[in-house]
């Protein structure tokens, strides 16, 4: 039964141009809104910008023009930007929309009047970076503690929340709502802040210090902390005022799409403020983590900032959005590179999709006269593969549940492995000589699997499912209620297609930089080919030949092979080696034995990804010391330098299993 979802990002800040962060945060909550329309799901999505405070008028000063003409102009850098990303938001607010200031003023009226706000003198270090005060012990050598930059000491009179009063009925709250804050581990984050002691909160800049902001209505002297303002945007935007029913319908199942670096406004300032007003907390805070840049998050200062438009002209939306939603597992940091984005789009998109897409596309072409061929009746390989794609939607709805993005495509680019295995093992190639009928059994299954996979991975690559779904002939399905196997029309038109997802190159300039990933990959028994040597000149490496395809070994007796002790693993905990880019710690259960390794994969899988993940290892191999970890074993991966890929295993093999 159709359930309604809501899902929000926060309002960006109009301080700067649109960066990589803001483009995750974007589409992983489109990504989750489509999905939860292709469930048959009442869905509303929001997002927009935040355009009052200090630094938007420090910044319109410095231009020489007024706030609002800046704002004006900044919005839609990021308005603009999302259609091109193939966002589908419902709604887009501004702070500065007489809808949302209308809210504003309402709550701030009822929060006063019911003496939830009050007058004092305060005298405390002031950040102009974060527009906020901190307390002596919360600054880090004597600097705002989260953006490093200088405070100053401002004594003034100013208006307070009661925000201390909230403090046990917020604790209580968390404690009994487990998934109210994800991931787990930032739920405790927060009880660590409520155990510090809550104070009540400022809620006011004097105008003299801060004109550019919403007047308190019952101070015109003052205007609105730009927290107090912004936050409210999650309920102005669904009429909390003038339409209590439409308001309950959303807000009832509210989710908050955030980075982690605003995870205490929104789990502590918002949900006491929601408190005060007698309002129901949101239904869930989720809080994503960081794009690093070598370990270190991006900013202006260190110049290391993504430029999501570039990205997005260079190699399509889909490939960027593809990059996102699999390279990052929601709650935690990843790495970004170029290089990676290129790497996943070549081995995924290109060769695992597109080629698929393009054999089957050819084989229709040459043998059935580019028309979908009949269905017919059905072998048992023709059934597992129908019975495994029947089985994705159920699959794919769990992980949007669990907000495990990462792993449903994983979990659809497996399937879609297994086809070209499928196409191998049935040989329509060889079969059409002989049997016409059988070959059109075959790749009328290879086309459903295809329409499955347009639609599943739909909400992460709109533009490529579309047109997958043209060249076979088939059209997209409103909900997955109505996604069935067979469903695909006989005699439809099929058009070759071998462009799905061109292949990119990428160009490796920094020789010295490549030879020292490759030493490190080298001292932790990662594969490693072709490695640049110290000093040697630049080199272009075109990603359609990565992995380097290194040349063949001498030749080795049986007996040799035999000596090799092959293991099914079970990753039972991973974590980053401190001071190494490329490294992850794994502990790993072999049957008879739990082990550590340490292997140089941390470019590509993140430490969240690795856990539950079946490997296979190299169990009888010397144990050595690795950044003073002793690792017994080595796990088997294909790749080099740039980008890495662990063998996978079909089915639930027991731990300890040998591999022979």
């Amino acid at each position: 039964m159709s359930k309604p979802f809501y899902i929000t990002t926060p309002i960006y800040y109009v301080n700067d141009r649109p960066h990589i962060g803001h483009a995750y945060c974007t589409i992983l909550a489109d990504t989750l809104a489509r999905y939860h329309r292709l469930a048959g799901d009442r869905t509303y999505f929001l997002t927009g910008t935040d355009e009052h405070g200090q630094k938007v008028q420090q910044a319109a000063q410095k231009r020489g023009v007024t706030p609002q003409q800046h704002v004006d102009e900044l919005h839609h850098s990021f308005k603009s930007l999302w259609p091109t990303l193939d966002v589908t938001n419902d709604d887009f607010i501004r702070t500065t929309e007489p809808r949302h200031t209308r809210v504003v003023q309402h709550f701030l009226q009822k929060l006063y009047d019911a003496g939830e706000i009050y007058p004092r003198d305060y005298e405390g270090w002031y950040s102009t970076a974060e527009e906020r005060f901190f307390t002596e012990k919360e600054l880090v050598d004597g600097r705002c503690p989260i953006s490093g930059q200088p405070v100053e000491r401002i004594v003034e009179r100013n208006y307070f929340f009661r925000m201390s009063n909230y403090s046990d009925r917020l604790r209580h709250h968390i404690l009994d709502h487990p998934s109210f804050i994800r991931p787990p581990h930032r739920a405790n984050e927060v009880l660590g802040f409520l155990d510090r002691g809550l104070e009540d909160l400022c809620i006011s800049r004097p105008k003299s210090r801060l004109a550019w902001g919403i007047e308190l209505p019952f101070d015109r002297d003052y205007v609105t902390y730009v927290w107090f303002d912004a936050l409210l945007n999650y309920v102005s935007a669904i009429d909390v005022l003038g339409d209590p029913a439409r308001f309950q319908t959303w807000w009832s199942v509210s989710h908050h799409l955030i980075g982690k670096d605003i995870l205490t406004t929104h789990s502590v300032y918002w949900t006491t403020m929601l408190m005060a007003l007698g309002l129901p907390l949101p239904q869930q805070i989720i809080a994503h983590g960081w794009w690093l840049i070598d370990e270190s998050k991006m900013s202006k200062t260190k110049g290391n900032v993504v430029n999501p438009l570039s990205l997005r002209d260079k190699y399509g939306s889909d490939v960027l959005r593809y990059f996102l939603m699999r390279d990052m597992v929601v709650g935690g940091d990843a790495n970004f590179s170029e290089a990676a984005v290129v790497a996943r789009n070549n081995s995924d998109l290109a060769n695992d999709l597109g080629n698929l897409l393009s054999r089957a596309t050819k084989m229709v072409a040459s043998y059935f006269e580019g028309q979908v061929p009949p269905r017919g009746p059905s072998e048992p390989i023709d059934d597992e593969l129908r019975e495994l794609f029947e089985g994705l939607p159920a699959v794919v709805c769990g992980l949007v549940d669990e907000l495990k993005v990462h792993q449903l495509i994983e979990e659809i680019l497996q399937a879609v492995r297994r086809v070209n295995k499928y196409i191998g093992e049935t040989q329509p190639f060889k079969v059409v000589k002989r049997d016409k009928a059988r070959t059109g059994e075959i790749l009328y299954s290879v086309l459903e699997a295809l329409r499955f996979t347009a639609v599943l991975l739909g909400p992460v690559i709109p533009r490529g499912a579309d047109k997958l779904l043209a060249s076979i002939g088939a059209t997209a399905v409103p909900t997955l209620a109505e996604l069935h196997w067979g469903d695909l029309s006989s005699g439809a038109p099929v058009k070759v297609e071998s462009g799905l997802y061109p292949r990119h190159e990428f160009v490796v300039s920094d020789a010295e930089g490549a030879a020292a990933d490759a030493a490190e990959n080298a001292k932790s028994g990662a594969a490693n080919t072709g490695a640049a040597k110290k000093g040697a000149p630049a080199t272009e490496v075109a990603a359609a030949d990565l992995p380097t395809i290194a040349p063949f070994k001498a030749m080795i007796e049986y007996a040799d092979f035999q000596q090799l002790d092959l293991r099914v693993a079970l990753v039972t905990a991973a974590e980053r080696v401190p001071k190494s880019k490329n490294l992850l710690k794994l502990e790993i259960d072999l049957g008879s034995e739990t082990r550590t390794m340490v292997s140089g994969i941390a470019g590509r899988y993140s430490p969240e990804e690795m856990v539950g993940r079946r490997i296979v290892v190299l169990a009888n191999l010397e144990p050595r010391a690795i950044f003073g970890i002793t690792s017994q074993g080595m796990l088997l991966a294909a790749g080099d330098k740039t980008s890495v890929t662990l063998l996978s295993l079909d089915g639930e093999l027991p731990p300890g299993t040998s591999i022979s």
